[in-house]
């Protein structure tokens, strides 16, 4: 198996966050590839660096005004006088229709919809170069590897068509499916963060060809909190063919594997060709987060239970954040998938 992965993808560096109220540091660091990249190694994967893609494979998920403004819209923000040099709105709509306005700080309202998706100077360049990451994994399952890892940071399973949300801005997982439909009449994303992918979700909510399945932390006391419920199934033509499966939070290693045993029969029963995994290593019971209680050995035997299916995979790398066993438990999944 290769890792891909571009150095681009360590330039966006925001250093707000708010949470609880307060503004501290942004936890989505550039120090979460030197430690990914760590158990990259311990798992023995080659390293190789992206390719670039037409703007057209983005454009096939997001809409045109929303990579304008995640191109464009900072250096916008920063010809207002006295804007700080992070973008972060500061009114948002919650109503439904909405005009969409002229004015930056307007749109940043629009196209961002929480307080940790800062976007800075390098934003732009370290999102594609991520997203160039997944597209480049896809190219090489679609040409034959059984699978491949995208080590997409920033992460993207928080973005929907035209928003950025939780570290997120350009939704992975949703571009590489999109990409592998080139081939495959059905794809499966298997979202196994601790967090509900819901730009996922949404991208893919009234499709029948795109199975979307996300084993998260109870959003009834767990961010996103407004989605991933078991009763958002999919509407129109994709009813049945969204499937949320959350757990208690800080769950254990039984209640996650019990919950991929359901998420792999349905997967089973779909018959996709391929497989999109939105990897999260965020359930670790150390994660600053919060929200799983999964040991390192349990990823190991979640990767297991995830390689039986046989099916062409590419890995898309989303949550976990700062803590000495990262590395470690990025190295238990590859390792046991690769076994598996």
């Amino acid at each position: 198996m290769k890792c891909i992965f571009g150095e681009a993808q360590n330039a966006h560096a925001p250093v707000r966050y708010m949470r609880y109220g307060r503004i501290g540091e942004f936890p989505e660091t550039p120090e979460r590839v030197t430690r990914l990249l760590d158990g990259v190694n311990r798992a023995g994967l080659e390293i190789a660096a992206p390719r670039a893609f037409p703007l057209q494979h983005l454009a096939a998920v997001h809409s045109e005004r929303y990579l304008d403004f995640l191109e464009h819209g900072h250096a916008q923000w920063m010809r207002v006088p006295d804007a700080y040099p992070e973008m972060m709105p500061s009114v948002r709509p919650v109503e439904s229709p909405s005009g969409y306005p002229d004015n930056i700080l307007g749109r940043a309202g629009w196209h961002i919809m929480d307080f940790s998706s800062a976007i800075t100077a390098e934003t732009w360049e370290s999102v594609r170069t991520s997203a160039f990451s997944a597209l480049t994994a896809a190219e090489l399952v679609l040409n034959g590897e059984r699978s491949a890892y995208a080590l997409c940071r920033p992460p993207g399973h928080h973005a929907y068509q035209e928003r950025a949300g939780g570290f997120c801005y350009l939704n992975n997982a949703a571009i590489v499916a999109q990409h592998l439909r080139q081939k495959h009449e059905r794809v499966a994303i298997l979202d196994i963060d601790v967090h509900h992918g819901n730009g996922t979700q949404e991208i893919f909510y009234d499709r029948p060809d795109v199975l979307t399945v996300s084993i998260h932390g109870d959003p009834a006391n767990y961010y996103p909190f407004f989605y991933g419920y078991g009763e958002q199934r999919g509407q129109g033509d994709g009813e049945g063919f969204n499937l949320n499966l959350p757990v208690p939070v800080k769950s254990k290693d039984d209640v996650w594997q019990k919950a991929l045993g359901a998420a792999l029969q349905r997967i089973t029963d779909f018959a996709p060709g391929a497989l999109v995994l939105a990897l999260g290593l965020d359930a670790h019971e150390a994660d600053p987060l919060a929200g799983g209680a999964v040991t390192t050995e349990g990823f190991t035997q979640m990767a297991a239970m995830i390689a039986r299916l046989k099916l062409p995979t590419v890995i898309t790398q989303e949550g976990g954040y700062l803590t000495p066993q990262l590395g470690g438990n990025l190295a238990a999944f590859l390792t046991g998938f690769q076994k598996g």
